[in-house]
């Protein structure tokens, strides 16, 4: 199989995101039917470990200690609290088991109980995930040996927006962790966060960066910000709500991430609960194929899994099977059949 081209121009890309709206989802379409199973959606579930009292300004995050969003900052959570949060996922019909720590980077002596929980789960027979900030070289060759499948990290928004969401770190930063992790040879998940007031010249960066690593991420999430009062955007976009993304140019995101990371999982992330079947539909037929199922992602609210059921039962999608087994009983399994 050839390997998918790291070398896309921003001019290539800008040139996708011109294409009529229907020739553009038919060019995705046809890309994804290439590398994937277009009946297919990956399901995963996502976790906060250890919520708020990040020390990160992100503009869009609740849980930065920047905020006055109202979330209340916790602990790294027992070992045993997340796995049988796993399990009750793994029972619902998730392929991956995501988990997310607010923090600016883990500390070593939070080490031992994240190798812990990603070995726990991962003898469930789920995929794991972690995302827990900025990571050194030492701390990801540990959750390499543990087994670790997938680590997220967002570049969040193209080079030239970034400095105006986030300041406490740079873009480089995180190209850095993203290259420990590679290094390590964990999976790479990365994408970002549109309709933050980006133009779609943004848009085309923000895809642009992620196209041109030497590998693409194997996982993309592409996310609608959800403006939570108290957060920089959120109190920003409140005031401007022009400013939110259509859902044709979100659906326009969606398609020309699947062109050009032909290969990677393309998910609907955040934003999802507020957005029209008919529009999640359209990301599908683009080349979007995971979502991420239950009722709160981190500290936003989420679709819920029987309202994705019964959207799957609609579309006649399918969650996708992983290697091992899943066990049956859960809403998006009895959707599937």
């Amino acid at each position: 199989m050839t390997e998918p081209r790291t070398d896309w121009t921003r001019e290539e890309i800008a040139a996708l995101f011109d294409l009529p709206f229907t020739e553009l989802v038919f060019r995705a379409a046809e890309v994804h039917r290439r590398f994937h199973r277009p009946d297919e959606v990956q399901l995963c579930t996502l976790l906060s470990i250890k919520t708020g009292g990040c020390q990160e300004d992100c503009g869009y995050c609740a849980q930065s200690v920047h905020a006055d969003a109202g979330v209340k900052a916790t602990k790294l959570m027992d070992a045993r609290e997340v796995l049988q949060r796993a399990a009750q996922a793994r029972d619902a019909g998730s392929q991956r088991f995501c988990m997310g720590a607010a923090w600016r980077n883990p500390k070593d002596r939070d080490m031992p109980r994240i190798v812990e929980i990603v070995k726990g789960v991962r003898a469930m027979g789920l995929e794991t995930c972690m995302t827990l900030g900025m990571l050194t070289p030492a701390q990801a060759d540990m959750l390499a040996e543990a087994g670790l499948d997938y680590y997220n990290h967002n570049i969040d928004t193209s080079p030239e927006r970034y400095g105006d969401v986030i300041t406490t770190r740079t873009l480089e930063d995180r190209l850095e962790t993203l290259d420990n992790v590679r290094t390590a040879g964990i999976n790479v998940c990365s994408g970002g966060i549109v309709g933050m007031g980006e133009t779609r010249a943004d848009r085309v960066g923000f895809v642009h960066t992620l196209a041109t690593l030497p590998r693409h991420p194997e996982s993309v999430p592409v996310n609608a910000l959800v403006p939570v009062k108290g957060t920089v955007l959120g109190d920003m976009l409140a005031d401007t709500p022009l400013a939110k993304i259509d859902d044709i140019e979100f659906v326009r995101t969606v398609a020309v991430a699947r062109i050009t990371m032909p290969m990677s999982m393309v998910r609907l992330s955040a934003g999802r609960e507020s957005m029209a079947e008919a529009t999640q539909a359209l990301c599908f037929m683009a080349g979007a194929n995971s979502i991420f199922t239950g009722d709160t992602l981190l500290t936003a609210p989420n679709a819920g899994d029987d309202a994705d059921a019964a959207m799957f039962a609609r579309l006649g999608l399918k969650p996708m099977q992983g290697e091992e087994p899943m066990r049956a009983g859960g809403t998006m399994r009895e959707a599937a059949e």
